[in-house]
């Protein structure tokens, strides 16, 4: 069980690679409510015996207590400890006794858990994902076992990972008031101050059907899996308690913030960071359109100017942060050994500013979306990938049919659109800028 990838520096690498578009063919599902609110979307895929049991819950780092940062993510370790029909450490057992995979994730905006099964062990998931939302164990004996794998996995991942803290240290700048001001790993102290009853009010507050998305896809049966779907959980009480959803607004930054992070690195870095608006949102379109250009593989600018013809950096990444309030676009490079940080800024800089005066060729637009198509639709070839994005889209913006005609966004995106952008988003007095340095020798 991982915190959401987004946290890891393997993420920033991950990129666009293939330029080759083509057509995906529509993804039909069917989607309902149970009477206790939970949202049910199901697709159907006989091609492969294998499905896919997900089940999304609408509570991230941003609805945690500011004294209480890190539950989120902390619940997603914890509700694989057991429940009241299944014995602690069994939960995985039953998984792999079928031959399945399971894992699960957390963001500051959700929680997601996923099963992949062969299709006759269906049922399997869904027993597996009632008893998580209606039985869990939430006790001490778990509690105290997951405290301990949740500090394992900051060391491991950020305190002892290269410019592994990147995330923490950008948004604990780039925001003062709003709850992504904290990232999910959240703090160990406040994890070893809570009390059980705190994390009990919690599953009680968040895990309840009426904040939850079961989405299924693959080799199913639409009327026998409805069927199945009301026998685990029609039965399930809605919640009681009101679901807090933060409502700040986070002013302008107002000017740039700029700092040094010492870190256990041999190579310094330049990471920038700029507020941008939610996901969903044309610009938000227009900068992910704009990141694809300056760092989506090999032939990207980032690349082609920084890396190989300047050779300034080993590694450069551009990337929005998609947030369901208004998140962050940031820029990474990793200096080579000749070159120092305000070197590599200035030619990150150069790459911006460029944008900012030059509309881009139609052609290396349609080169950008087809990137970004090819993306799209390799994550819709897998039925996981099918059901999440499902879910995402329901959850987020309201419509799961968005998984048939988002590209439209994308293809709407004009070069006007990512010149306004750039000359409006992408300015000193919108962005925090870190040196990542090695730490001194003693």
């Amino acid at each position: 069980m991982l915190m959401f990838r987004n946290t890891a520096i393997g993420v920033l690498a991950a990129g666009l690679f293939s330029s080759v578009g083509f057509a995906q063919s529509k993804i039909s599902f069917v989607e309902y409510d149970l009477p206790n609110g939970l949202h049910v979307i199901l697709h159907q895929d006989n091609s492969t015996p294998i499905v896919a049991v997900s089940v999304l819950y609408h509570v991230g780092s941003k609805n945690e207590n500011p004294e209480r940062t890190g539950f989120a993510h902390f619940f997603e370790h914890l509700l694989f400890e057991g429940s009241a029909n299944i014995a602690r450490g069994e939960f995985d057992k039953y998984i792999q006794t079928a031959g399945g995979a399971n894992n699960a994730n957390t963001s500051q905006d959700r929680t997601f858990y996923y099963e992949v099964l062969s299709s006759n062990q269906l049922e399997l998931g869904l027993w597996l994902e009632s008893e998580r939302m209606l039985h869990a164990k939430v006790e001490n004996i778990g509690v105290e076992t997951q405290r301990e794998v949740v500090k394992e996995e900051k060391r491991q991942r950020v305190d002892n990972q290269p410019y592994g803290s990147l995330m923490e240290e950008v948004f604990k700048r780039a925001y003062k008031q709003h709850p992504y001001r904290w990232v999910p790993i959240g703090s160990m102290e406040h994890l070893n101050a809570a009390k059980l009853e705190e994390f009990m009010e919690f599953y009680k507050t968040f895990y309840v059907p009426q904040n939850a998305t079961l989405s299924i896809a693959g080799d199913l049966d639409i009327e026998k899996t409805k069927q199945l779907i009301e026998k685990y959980f029609g039965s399930i009480p809605k919640g009681t308690r009101e679901i807090p959803r933060p409502k700040v607004v986070e002013p302008p930054l107002g000017k740039e913030i700029r700092d040094t992070v010492f870190d256990k690195i041999q190579l310094p870095a330049v990471v920038q960071a700029y507020r941008i608006p939610a996901q969903g949102t044309s610009d938000y379109y227009a900068l992910q359109v704009l990141t694809t250009l300056l760092s989506g593989g090999g032939s990207s600018r980032y690349n082609r100017s920084i890396v190989y013809e300047q050779q300034k950096a080993i590694a450069t990444f551009a990337f929005p942060f998609p947030l369901e309030d208004p998140g962050v676009f940031i820029a990474l490079g990793i200096c080579n050994q000749e070159t120092g940080p305000a070197d590599l800024e200035k030619a990150m800089d150069a790459e911006a500013e460029r944008l900012k005066k030059e509309l881009i060729s139609e052609a290396e637009k349609t080169k950008i979306i087809n990137q970004i198509e090819t993306s799209f639709i390799e994550q819709n070839q897998q039925v996981a990938g099918i059901a999440e994005n499902l879910a995402n889209y329901h959850v987020y913006y309201g419509d799961a049919n968005l998984i048939n005609t988002e590209m439209d966004r994308y293809r709407s995106v004009t070069s006007q659109d990512i010149q306004r952008v750039a000359n409006q988003y992408l300015v000193k007095e919108n962005r925090v800028v870190l040196y990542y340095l090695p730490q001194p020798s003693n």
